[in-house]
């Protein structure tokens, strides 16, 4: 299969586990049925506010959902069958360094669901733990060589956290830094991962200042006959005026297609249903306006 994706893509995300069960209920550890049952529910209102995008006229070829297996499974089903483009992670929850959720097991569960999309969460500095770096990429293409053997499709998301050393050598100035020297450090991560024959096809790609950063990144991901290959934005939890700085300067760049953002989008309507100041279908609705004004502002409109 040729490598690469060209179509557009808006992810609405919600696969977090870890932080989502500890920050919105305060679970840690392994959660019991019942709690379990309350998680999936509050997701359940996410995705519902996914189905009310589509209903308000998002179109279901472009629109995305991220969700997981432990809290979303019903959730993944449904939305297969609904249309969406249906992205799912392989990577366990809460850790630094990449590792598979279901060990020898994870091809049987990407076969059992059949996403559109297997997502891996990474967290790679070409200047940090470098015996890490080497098992995170020798794990990335077992699963990306597995992916293309199978037809499937391979969705990486990126993160490039400083060392304590870079953060010292900006100054001490972490925006500086991550301003300035993440998108280069990005870039040398992309070329390194790719040496180790590590392919996505779509790269999840951190908010990145200026545009001519997003050029880079989007050639970089390209390089040597990746012509196929593409990047969407990612959100990282940031506010309004952040992620659509992010998307506007992604917007019409060669190889960009959309994004892929989850608390940015429903955060705020989800605390208020679980606190109990929000009834379900407003916060349903809240979500669902959010995740259009996002694709409005990728799409300049």
């Amino acid at each position: 299969m040729a490598l690469g994706y060209d179509k557009p893509l808006y992810i609405l995300a919600f696969d977090h586990r870890g932080s989502f069960q500890k920050k919105f209920f305060g679970v840690t550890g392994e959660p019991n049925d019942e709690e379990t049952a309350r998680i999936s529910d509050a997701k359940r209102v996410i995705y519902e506010g996914a189905r009310r995008a589509l209903d308000e006229g998002v179109e279901a070829e472009a629109a995305g959902v991220l969700v997981d297996e432990q809290f979303g499974a019903d959730i993944a089903r449904d939305a297969k069958a609904a249309g969406f483009r249906l992205a799912m992670p392989v990577e366990k929850s809460g850790q630094e360094e990449f590792d598979f959720q279901y060990d020898e097991d994870f091809g049987a569960h990407i076969e059992s669901f059949d996403p559109s999309f297997s997502k891996v969460l990474v967290r790679y500095n070409t200047e940090g733990d470098q015996a890490m770096n080497e098992r995170q990429a020798g794990r990335l293409k077992r699963l990306g060589d597995w992916l293309h053997e199978h037809g499937r499709l391979f969705l990486f998301e990126l993160l490039v956290p400083p060392t304590p050393g870079q953060i010292a050598a900006a100054g001490g100035d972490e925006q500086r830094w991550d301003s300035q020297e993440r998108p280069k450090l990005m870039k040398v991560a992309i070329e390194e991962l790719q040496g180790a024959g590590v392919e996505p096809d779509i790269w999840k790609i951190e908010g990145i200042d200026r545009r001519e950063d997003c050029e880079l990144i989007s050639a970089t991901t390209r390089r040597g006959g990746r012509d196929g290959v593409a990047c969407v934005v990612l959100g990282r939890g940031a506010d309004d005026a952040a992620v659509d700085h992010w998307l506007r300067m992604g917007s019409g760049v060669p190889g960009y297609i959309g994004f892929a953002i989850g608390r940015s989008i429903w955060w705020d309507p989800l605390k208020g249903f679980v606190d109990g100041n929000l009834g379900r279908e407003e916060a349903a609705k809240q979500i669902a306006a959010n995740y259009r004004r996002f694709i409005d502002v990728y799409n300049g409109r």
